[in-house]
């Protein structure tokens, strides 16, 4: 893609290759046969096909209700409940904080993957028509065969990826790999189970892996299309997710799966050439293209590529971005949160009754706030009344410019600030959103060796992210497995918050009774963390069905 024309590509693409809405689930309908003939002829051709390809997925991914709140984080990181607090805005959507997906709002955007859908057409028409297409028609391009493998790697990457998403957030759903002369007409498709679902995303994978490389020719398209590190991250994640939730009657993983994503993140590590960001810098890695990235969507304002509905602009108030009039914002952090996440303990001495013994001892122990303890600094005897404030791991790099607004009692997440102004009268939000990045995989490598029985090495791995970033609660030796699995489950909540990662983390590692409280364990054996279809996506299919779960409850 030419830096000038990233967006003039986009457009070209979306407005020649599809038409409209879809009216029916799966019935993608690219132009006739005879435009279709005149489009596929040369490298320009592909190169728009291409960048179609990621408007349509960048669309699918921040696409939303009709308040524009985009679908990637309300997935990953609001269905929680417990990382921030969705207000009331007339759409209902605060509701699925509560584990209830069935509002008429809620379902009828959030339960609809059609968007999903036309990036696997749009994937399944780029493969089927670049390998067909002879490399003697790219005459603009240095290398064609490199050209039509690139070509070729991305649109099996991105309907991976696509099916990734789609199966984490439905389970079963249906498997389209190839397109029709006349898609109308073909016959509806049921459900193919989400087994299936995992091979085939597990084989596109294995397809792009062989079609991409390592580096980019052109630095424009760095971190915003995939490349060989895009595919081993998916992977990685594709292999966790397998081995956990294939049967969630047992919370054991299956460990060839686990394995796999060990000896992918250690491919990654030794050939990608990623590294993690200097904390100094902290706010690159999530502007977008830094060192640790390793695929994001592109939402630069260089390229007018902003956003006016960036997940940031449901938290940013008035002292963080101009035209704002919300004294508070819709979105907001739980204080519970903070507190969780980023508390620590105070040792002081004190009488403490040895219910054992039967006697008061006097011994050190973590004082709670509002208790009086002694402390010793330098031998001498010092009384102290510990406040909250000690209780707070307040050095920590991630609280510190995470957020804001810490005194009242609705917090502010300005991990994404980047504001541009258009015109000087609309505000844009600058920063790109980060689907895979370095340290994601480095912390997966702690989750690998839980699942292996390593505790000491997700120890360290854990705390070497601590002490990266400054933090002082240590995980402490001798913890038991499930100990340290609560603190891997803390720890990416605090490097991935926001990220559109952290429902998914609790369900992988069953810790999601800790933090979920609507999602019971017998909910959970039900597949009910799953959300619905809508139902006017499969009323007029006979073979299309709801998700189990939801069935009768809608």
């Amino acid at each position: 893609m030419k830096k000038k024309d990233i967006s003039a590509l986009i457009l070209l693409a979306l407005a020649a290759l599809f038409s409209g809405s879809c009216t029916k689930v799966l019935e993608e309908e690219p132009k006739n046969s005879t435009y279709v003939g005149q489009f596929w002829q040369s490298s320009d051709d592909i190169n728009s096909a291409v960048a179609g390809n990621y408007a349509l997925l960048r669309d699918a991914i921040t696409s939303g209700n009709w308040k524009n709140v985009p679908r990637y984080f309300v997935y990953g990181d609001g269905v929680p409940a417990n990382y921030f607090t969705i207000q009331y805005d007339g759409d209902g959507l605060e509701a699925v904080q509560t584990g209830d997906f069935t509002g008429q709002y809620n379902i009828e955007s959030y339960g609809d993957w059609t968007k999903y859908y036309k990036v696997i057409a749009m994937s399944n028409l780029l493969l089927e028509r670049v390998t067909n297409m002879d490399v003697s028609k790219f005459t603009k391009v240095d290398d064609p065969v490199s050209f039509k493998n690139k070509a070729l790697g991305q649109a099996y990457f991105i309907r991976a990826l696509s099916y990734f998403f789609l199966t984490r957030i439905w389970g079963d759903v249906p498997l389209v790999t190839s397109t029709d002369e006349d898609p109308i007409a073909a016959n509806f498709l049921g459900k193919t189970p989400k087994k299936e679902i995992m091979m085939q995303i597990e084989s596109d994978c294995h397809q792009a892996e062989k079609l991409l490389s390592w580096t980019y020719s052109n630095s424009l398209e760095a971190k915003v299309t995939a490349n060989k590190g895009s595919v081993y991250a998916l992977l990685a994640h594709l292999y966790l997710w397998r081995a956990t939730t294939s049967n969630v009657a047992t919370s054991e993983p299956i460990m060839s799966d686990v394995n796999s994503a060990d000896t992918t993140i250690t491919k990654l590590k030794a050939m990608g050439g990623y590294r993690q960001v200097d904390t100094a810098a902290y706010y690159n890695t999530f502007i977008g293209k830094s060192s640790e990235g390793i695929f994001e969507i592109a939402a630069s304002e260089v390229y007018l590529e902003g956003s006016s509905t960036h997940i940031a602009s449901f938290f940013l108030r008035q002292a963080d971005i101009r035209f704002n009039s919300a004294t508070y914002s819709r979105f907001f952090v739980k204080p519970e949160y903070l507190s969780t996440h980023f508390s620590k303990e105070f040792l002081g001495y004190g009488w403490v009754w040895n219910t054992q013994a039967l006697e008061w001892q006097w011994i050190e122990h973590p004082a709670a706030a509002g208790e009086t303890v002694y402390i010793y600094p330098n031998g001498v005897e010092q009384e102290v009344t510990v406040t909250a404030s000690m209780l707070k791991d307040s050095t920590d790099i991630r609280n510190r410019k995470n957020f804001t607004d810490l005194s009242i009692p609705q917090p502010t997440c300005v991990k994404y600030h980047n504001v541009n102004y258009r015109n000087n009268n609309s505000a844009y939000i600058s920063n790109n959103i980060i689907i895979f990045r370095y340290s994601d995989m480095l912390l997966l490598e702690a989750e690998i060796a839980l699942y292996r029985g390593d505790i000491s090495k997700a120890t360290n791995i854990i705390n070497g992210f601590r002490i990266r970033n400054g933090g002082q609660q240590l995980v402490k030796p001798n913890l038991s497995k499930d100990e340290v699995m609560y603190q891997y489950a803390l720890e990416r909540g605090k490097e991935m918050y926001l990220e559109g990662h952290l429902y998914y983390d609790l369900i992988r590692t069953r810790q999601y009774p800790r933090f979920i409280t609507w999602l019971s364990e017998s909910r959970f054996k039900q597949e009910g963390f799953y959300w619905p279809i809508a139902p006017a996506l499969f009323k007029n299919n006979p073979n299309l069905g709801q998700t189990s779960y939801w069935v009768g409850k809608i």
